[in-house]
């Protein structure tokens, strides 16, 4: 791989468990423009008045409703906004579609129908393809004319997707792929006119292609019964001699698993994107039933209990938003450099790549958070949650999907410290002299600072910043005791991720805060969303802390290294009850998440 060329250090993926970022370089959701403003704008008056009217409908699958919406939505360029325009989209960033995923998700089975076929179902096509193939399929996609989808899991080959047995052989006059298999789980199957399919050449080698409904010897099963997601389609491909023309082959021989775990990095930080959206709407919906519920003479909000879950539910979706919009930010600039990984063909964008922990990070944390929130607000419902008469049953549904798709959680927590080991014996993160350099510097560590005149922040900050020497501290003595096996201890790599997406998200919702007051704004509702999340994920990180070392050594060594967590993590609590009643009054005075923070 030819060297790569410097990027400022928050552009660098992983890097921020080594360095401190200067909140002017994090990009916010008060940063959004005009125009971004205006998309997500249009988006939310197109759920409100064509999607979310068609409910029923859609849910039960009724013949054409979700082909005709999508070519709406298609008409519309929400469907083409990363594809450029030479090929019929808009050629807008990352950060423009933010507000347009988290309306989509609104409704669970839409946001899988236009997220899949924005993001997998487009993004090999985008980023892999030749131009002639790009020439003959990016507008119908981009318009919407014609849907996408992504083949890549089997029966046997879920999580091990390398494991497939869909197998394909060049026939005897070398103008077709002759493919055979079967592909499970495939979304947007019923009305997908191109999938992206993944098959081994001659059984061996992995190879995308693009391959069209109507080619000879491709059909589709019969409607999954699914928990949720049901306005969606899941079926499986079926390919009995299927017959691909060789120029469809997709990035060349050999290419596949390359295409593939590339394409999965942005999907995932689209599905995370998207769970916001949809865990926002849920707490609005929680919110609203709160107020207008009644008992023992008194709205339900007014009790202690439901204040708490409203007030966490939004200390979680703060956190989580901030941490997509950073990563979102960061993920467009390194796409603008133009840079590619790889010389050989096909090169793709180096964006595709730096980033890849931060959207892992983001998958696990948002799908889990979106879980979080659906399950609360269906409690909040109280029985009638657990009817299909309110919203929260559908939700609490579609949501648990999430933490399946694009790579289970559990395969993403393994794949967080997997691959900073890699990075850092590539030479890409000097993660091995940053956990030596900590060791070194436990003995001396100063104790957490004391807050500034007028600070707040500072001991939060302070705080994560030790959080940071911590989890290097205890990836050195894991790394140290199972070299490179270390991902084979699943779970030790598993607490070193948690402890790694809790200081992600906790210090992107304080460098969210902190850029909001350098700019003149008071921020009171952020800096209390904030620190309640940060006053949570301390225990967390103290928690998983004991159980690593626990993992990793006995005896003195074990009290010793016990006491230095004690010592990293030492936090006085705050008033968690004062700041979740704060927050959920003021949630039900504006009605919405989005609103806590207007003149606020």
């Amino acid at each position: 791989m030819p060297a790569l060329q410097p990027l400022p250090g928050h552009l660098v993926g992983g890097n921020f468990l080594l360095t401190e970022t200067n909140p002017s370089l994090v990009f916010t959701p008060e940063d959004i423009t005009a125009e971004q403003r205006l998309m997500a704008q249009t988006a939310e008056k197109f759920m409100d008045k064509q999607v979310l009217l068609r409910l029923e409908a859609l849910e039960h699958q009724e013949a054409g409703v979700m082909p005709g919406l999508f070519q709406k939505a298609g008409e519309l360029g929400l469907l083409g906004m990363e594809v450029p325009a030479d090929y019929g989209g808009l050629g807008l960033g990352k950060t423009s579609l933010l507000g347009v995923e988290e309306q989509f998700t609104r409704l669970g089975g839409f946001g899988v129908t236009c997220g899949a076929h924005c993001g997998i179902g487009t993004h090999p096509l985008l980023y892999f393809g030749t131009e002639e193939q790009k020439r003959k399929y990016l507008g119908k996609l981009a318009t919407g004319e014609w849907m996408g989808a992504y083949a890549l899991s089997e029966a046997g080959s879920g999580s091990d997707a390398l494991g497939m047995r869909t197998k394909a052989v060049l026939s005897p006059d070398g103008r077709h792929y002759i493919l055979n298999g079967t592909k499970m789980w495939i979304s947007n199957s019923a009305w997908a006119e191109l999938f992206i399919l993944f098959a081994k050449v001659n059984g061996q080698h992995v190879t995308a292609f693009l391959v069209e409904r109507g080619f000879p010897g491709v059909s589709t099963g019969k409607e999954e019964h699914k928990l949720g997601i049901k306005s969606s389609s899941t079926r499986r491909v079926i390919l009995e001699d299927a017959q691909v023309p060789v120029e469809n082959l997709l990035g060349g021989v050999g290419k596949g698993a390359y295409i593939a775990f590339n394409i999965l990095n942005a999907g995932r930080f689209k599905l995370g994107a998207g769970a916001v959206g949809a865990a926002k709407e849920s707490l609005k919906g929680a919110a609203r039933y709160a107020l207008e519920r009644q008992q023992f003479g008194r709205p339900l909000a007014s009790f202690g209990l439901i204040q708490h879950k409203l007030g966490e539910m939004a200390v979680q979706i703060f956190a989580a938003e901030s941490a997509v919009y950073r990563t979102a930010a960061m993920m467009e600039a390194v796409f603008e450099t133009g840079e590619t990984l790889d010389s050989t063909s096909p090169p793709f964008p180096r964006g595709l790549d730096e980033f890849a922990l931060e959207c892992s990070v983001i998958k696990i944390a948002c799908s889990e958070i979106l879980d979080g929130v659906t399950d609360e607000a269906l409690q909040i419902h109280g029985g009638y949650g657990y009817t299909e008469e309110f919203p929260a049953a559908r939700a609490s549904r579609d949501s648990r999907i999430n933490r399946i798709f694009e790579g289970t959680n559990e395969i993403n927590r393994l794949f967080i410290p997997g691959l900073l080991l890699r990075r850092a014996q590539r030479g890409r993160l000097p993660l091995v002299e940053a956990m030596t350099q900590v060791s070194k510097e436990l003995l001396s560590l100063p104790p957490l600072e004391e807050a500034a005149s007028g600070d707040e922040l500072a001991p939060a900050r302070a705080l994560v910043s030790n959080a940071k020497r911590l989890v290097l501290f205890l990836s050195g003595l894991a790394y140290q005791k199972f070299g490179d096996k270390l991902v084979d201890e699943q779970e030790v790599a598993a607490s070193l991720s948690d402890i790694i997406i809790g200081i992600y998200l906790a210090e992107s919702a304080l460098l969210r805060t902190a850029k909001s007051r350098a700019r003149g704004r008071t921020a009171r509702v952020q800096g209390d969303l904030a620190l309640a999340y940060v006053n949570d994920a301390v225990g967390q990180w103290e928690l998983e802390s004991r159980n690593v070392l626990a993992a990793l050594s006995e005896g003195d060594d074990l009290r010793m290294q016990l006491g230095l967590v004690r010592r990293l993590l030492r936090w006085t609590p705050l008033n968690g009850v004062t700041l979740r009643r704060g927050i959920a009054r003021r949630l039900c005075e504006v009605g919405s998440y989005g609103a806590l923070f207007a003149a606020a």
